[in-house]
């Protein structure tokens, strides 16, 4: 996912980004809008609807077309790897770990043997033999050394010849840890709690099939920081939505979010199979975003060398030959000395280091 206090600087990345011509020669300028993978909630849109007066039951279902708010009875928990660790892994505040009373003031130490781990004390005592994976929670919270401190509990659990650092929480306070390292907790209530849906939502519906794990902390599933990250704002937010859920069809839908839309968003992902609420919708807010609009120059040698995998020769052309239902790029035909080459506009974004596939390409000379 993407993490929107990131996005507020950006402006000063796109500066950076903007590329001199070279003297006398072709300067390719490319521009567009958006920042993201376009599909589903824009975090700026979203941004605009609360500032606006739009609550988060309206701004959800603007996203995300036919899709239901459900409350569930209880909060599930989630599996979340926070690290893998080469070594030993110490930590504290845990009151129980290995079935073994523990006193929380003290350090403890998880160590792998073979395939299975054992707990220490902070004076190298064995404490107890743990099987496959050690378990340890707390009255609040577990810190874990060179980590950070986490809600819930620790599971150290063998992968290859290293340990799973997994946190195993509710689902409530995993978006605790979340949305304020995704979004800015200043920004309208509102826009907090339709994300707090989403994030929630994202986490009951997405598994990683780890080791031991469902989630990563990362932008491959979610930016999660733990404790450090919450804010008073963000967890009002989160209890105000508590254990609700967005589901279509019964199932608990897979509420993509990303930053900015350019003016409209884009109905799934290119080549994936159509899901019905995640379809292309008009987004009236987003020029609050910086990535709104934005634009490009390139010199001919810097085109070549982006491009150089892709297109056979030196690049003459660049025909977009599919958009989507917003302008963004699906398929494009780059045309060279030496033939011609299909993209797909995902492609051709990351190699020429655009925010978006909602590109057009001018050549001049």
């Amino acid at each position: 996912m993407w993490r929107a206090r990131s996005a507020i600087l950006a402006l000063a990345v796109l500066a950076a980004g903007a590329l001199p011509a070279s003297a006398g020669g072709v300067t390719w300028i490319v521009k567009g809008g958006g920042f993201g993978h376009g599909v589903g909630m824009s975090a700026y849109g979203a941004y605009g609807y609360g500032l606006h007066g739009a609550g988060y039951r309206q701004i959800l279902g603007h996203y995300y077309r036919g899709i239901r708010l459900t409350e569930m009875r209880r909060a599930p928990l989630v599996r979340v790897l926070l690290a893998t660790s080469a070594g030993d892994v110490s930590f504290t505040r845990a009151t129980v770990a290995c079935r073994r009373r523990l006193e929380p003031s003290r350090a403890y130490t998880a160590r792998r043997r073979g395939s299975s781990v054992r707990l220490f004390s902070s004076s190298g005592k064995l404490v107890a033999r743990c099987g496959d994976r050690l378990h340890a929670e707390g009255t609040s919270l577990i810190r874990i050394g060179g980590v950070g401190a986490y809600r819930g509990a620790l599971e150290a659990i063998p992968s290859g010849s290293a340990l799973n650092l997994v946190n195993v929480l509710t689902v409530d306070n995993y978006v605790r840890g979340s949305l304020p390292a995704e979004l800015p907790h200043a920004w309208p209530m509102a826009t907090l709690q339709a994300f707090a849906v989403a994030q929630r939502s994202i986490a009951l519906s997405t598994d990683v099939g780890g080791e031991g794990y469902d989630l990563y902390s990362d932008t491959r599933t979610q930016i999660y920081e733990g404790v450090a990250a919450e804010s008073d704002r963000t967890d009002r937010a989160v209890a105000a939505t508590r254990n609700q859920v967005a589901t279509y069809g019964g199932a608990i839908a897979q509420t993509t979010y990303f930053s900015s839309s350019g003016g409209r968003t884009e109905s799934g992902f290119l080549g994936a199979p159509d899901v019905p609420y995640l379809q292309s919708v008009p987004d009236p807010y987003d020029y609050y975003s910086p990535q709104h609009r934005w634009s490009f120059r390139f010199s001919q040698v810097e085109m070549n060398a982006r491009l150089g995998a892709y297109v056979p020769g030196a690049l003459r052309d660049i025909r977009v030959t599919k958009r989507g239902e917003s302008p963004r790029i699906d398929y494009a035909k780059l045309v060279g000395t030496r033939g011609a080459a299909t993209i797909r506009g995902d492609t051709l974004s990351a190699a020429l280091g655009l925010y978006d596939r909602w590109a057009y390409f001018t050549k001049l000379r």
